[in-house]
């Protein structure tokens, strides 16, 4: 039977006759879903928050919803499983190990689900998260054609291993997660056919993995050419790369495991309840404000006191980085459009609910923030505290300022004491986004002193091209 690939931008289609796999990618969340027709039925892997592509899909193509399978519980967005089971009946099925608290059937090794007449098989691969499997499709002659390896694999990477040590049904420590991952890989996934193609969870971007390729779609042969995580060696030395330099572990990860474990309530009721405020409604003082305007707005006139999480292609991984999911604040946009995407951007991570409310810039919004003399600073960058604010596997590859202070954006605000009030303050990161926000943290606690964002002009004291991660 004839296998024809279609690329068109970030969807991929694999039909065999009328076998159909689709791929849906959010790329703010580097996310990565599908859905798989039969002859009139559609399975959903791992699906967003947002249900809609899914149903609008199906109906595309005349199928009903049969099935939703979790890979595990993720930490990085929020899943609509729930909410495809209470409006399609469609069944969820998901490791018994992850202890779903949804109504669900379990899916594990040596479970199938039968979509007309092809398979879907249930591989348990732990590693990234105890509970992770992979789900396996076998077409109707009994041909292993794809793999959806949630966290499991990724092209050019595998899970990370430490985000389930204090979260979940079951917790496991990094290096004994890592050395199930070796396992995993070498027992489970490294022995499949190389013509086995593969589609992840997540590409470039995630926080779930280290070295992912921008690619969204590769084989076993390819995986087992190219990607580090897989090449030979032994468990002691895999345990070793798999636990180094791993990304920084942003606030939401671990709220979101145990609301995917519950299950999520319906995006659009929840998104509905999130209060619109007058522009110039009293606001209580002791919760934070979000403003998501530009920098150079925002720097123009402001509140005092707010963070200046700007709208961009990585808000909500920021916003679940900065501001805890126990933490309401209120939302400032630049309109009634622009806040109404970014509600639904907060929501990904499960992050709607801390909405106290959305609104408007205030007519008191009069706080500014002063602009850096560049060349003043280039010629004499003794007289100002330089704060760092890139990650720490970032600053350790070379620091762009020799005594610049070193304080990753995600834990600044619990490391104010540490910057010193002597000399005007300076605020860096790779590239201008993540500078931003911090400048306004820092501005918003320290007052005796000015605090100025070098921005985009970092790249300028730069002695190579910045790569940058904002």
């Amino acid at each position: 039977m004839t296998t024809v690939m279609f690329l068109l931008g970030r969807n991929t289609y694999l039909c065999t006759l009328i076998m159909i796999i689709q791929q849906f990618y959010d790329e703010g969340l580097a996310h990565a879903s599908y859905a798989i027709v039969r002859l009139g039925k559609m399975v959903v892997i791992d699906p967003s928050r947002d249900p809609q592509p899914y149903y609008e899909f199906a109906a595309s193509h005349q199928a009903d919803i049969v099935g939703v399978i979790e890979t595990h519980p993720h930490a990085d967005f929020i899943s609509s499983h729930l909410e495809i089971y209470q409006s399609t009946g469609a069944t969820i099925y998901a490791s018994k190990l992850l202890g779903a608290e949804y109504p669900h059937e379990t899916f594990d090794d040596g479970d199938s689900i039968h979509l007309a007449d092809i398979k879907l098989k249930a591989i348990n691969t732990p590693g990234h998260s105890p509970d992770s499997i992979c789900i396996l499709a076998v077409d109707e002659h009994g041909s292993e054609k794809a793999i959806f390896t949630g966290d499991t694999l990724f092209i050019g990477d595998v899970g990370r291993p430490d985000l389930r040590e204090h979260v979940g049904n079951i917790t496991a420590a990094k290096e004994e997660l890592a050395r199930q991952m070796y396992r995993s890989t070498r027992t489970k996934l490294m022995t499949l056919p190389h013509h086995v193609l593969v589609y992840p969870a997540h590409g470039s971007g995630s926080l779930c993995g280290r070295h992912l390729s921008p690619d969204l779609d590769s084989t076993i042969g390819r995986e087992l050419r190219e990607n580090y995580a897989l090449l030979p060696m032994d468990e002691p030395r895999f345990v070793d790369l798999l636990i180094a330099d791993q990304p920084f572990i942003p606030k939401y990860f671990g709220f979101d495991v145990d609301l995917n474990k519950r299950g999520a309530e319906p995006l659009e009721k929840s998104i509905a309840e999130v209060p619109h405020l007058n522009r110039n409604a009293v606001l209580d003082k002791h919760i934070l404000v979000v403003d998501a305007r530009p920098r150079d707005i925002f720097r123009k006139g402001h509140l005092r006191g707010a963070l200046n999480i700007q709208d961009g292609a990585r808000f909500e991984t920021w916003l679940g980085s900065i501001i805890g999911p126990a933490e309401p604040f209120y939302l400032v946009g630049a309109d009634r459009s622009g806040i109404d995407t970014l509600i639904r951007k907060a929501a990904k991570i499960g992050y709607e609910r801390n909405i106290k409310g959305a609104l408007l810039p205030p007519d008191d919004a009069d706080e500014q923030l002063p602009v850096i003399d560049i060349k003043h600073f280039r010629e004499q960058p003794e007289l100002f505290t330089i704060i760092d604010v890139r990650n720490s596997n970032e600053v350790s590859e070379g620091r762009i300022f020799e005594h610049s202070i070193a304080i990753p954006l995600p834990e600044l605000r619990d490391r104010l004491a540490e910057i010193p009030t002597k000399k005007p303050i300076v605020v860096h990161c790779a590239a201008g986004y993540r500078s931003a926000a911090a400048t306004s943290i820092i501005a918003g606690a320290i007052t005796s002193v000015p605090v100025y964002d070098l921005g985009e002009a970092v790249s300028t004291f730069w002695n190579q091209p910045v790569e940058s991660r904002d």
